[in-house]
C-alpha cells in the first residue's frame, strides 16, 4: 500500500528529489523553493488528505554546509497514513511560510525561528516567542554558548533589572572530572 502510493505521489509531484519508506511512513526529500505546491497538494488532493499538521522540528548539523533540516510531520485521518517532509537549509535561506495553508504551522514556525534562526517568507506575525526580545542569538542553535551572552540580575541602583556582558574567566571555574558513583 505505502509503496504504491510513494510511486503515486512521485508521479504527482515531479519535483520531488527522493523518498524513503521507513515503519510505514513515507519520508519526501525536497527542495527548499518547492514547499508551498508541495503542501498545498497533500492537503488538499483527494487521494492524499493531510490535513494535520502533527509538528514542525529542526535538526542541526554544525558541520555541514547546509546545516538544519526541517522537518515537517504530516497526518491523514481519512487514509489513516503519516508523512514527513525534509528540507534541507543553511543559516541564510529564507523558507515559505506554510502558515496560509495550516494555521497551526503559526507558532511552529515562531519557535523555529526564535530558537533556530530559520526564517519564514510570508509569515504573519514572525517575531520571538520563547525568549525576550532583546536575546541576541538562537539557543538551540548547537554552536551556542552555553553560558549564553549576557546575564541578567536586579541592580539595587538603578531599580530595574538588567542586562550585563557575561564573564567567565576560565582561571576560576575547577573541573572535577572523578565521577561520585566510583566505588
Amino acid at each position: 500500500m505505502q509503496k504504491n502510493f510513494s510511486q503515486y505521489l512521485l508521479k504527482m509531484i515531479p519535483s520531488i528529489i527522493n523518498y524513503t519508506i521507513r515503519k510505514g511512513e513515507i519520508c519526501l526529500n525536497i527542495p527548499f523553493n518547492n514547499i508551498l505546491p508541495i503542501v498545498t497538494v497533500l492537503k488538499y488532493h483527494t487521494n492524499c488528505q493531510y490535513k494535520s499538521l502533527s509538528d514542525l522540528c529542526i535538526v542541526d548539523y554544525p558541520t555541514r554546509s547546509n546545516r538544519f533540516e526541517l522537518i515537517y510531520n504530516f497526518l491523514s485521518l481519512t487514509y489513516n497514513s503519516r508523512i514527513r517532509i525534509k528540507i534541507i537549509l543553511n543559516e541564510f535561506q529564507v523558507i515559505s511560510s506554510i502558515t496560509p495553508i495550516f494555521k497551526g504551522a503559526n507558532w511552529w514556525e515562531r519557535e523555529a525561528w526564535d530558537m533556530f534562526g530559520i526564517c519564514f517568507l510570508g509569515h504573519p506575525d514572525l517575531r520571538r516567542i520563547l525568549t525576550d526580545y532583546g536575546f541576541e542569538g538562537h539557543p538551540l542553535r548547537k554552536d551556542f554558548p552555553l553560558s549564553g551572552f549576557t546575564e541578567v540580575r536586579y541592580s539595587e541602583i538603578k531599580k530595574r533589572v538588567i542586562y550585563e556582558p557575561l564573564h567567565l574567566p576560565q582561571e576560576f571555574r575547577s573541573f572535577n572530572f572523578e565521577s561520585p558513583w566510583k566505588l
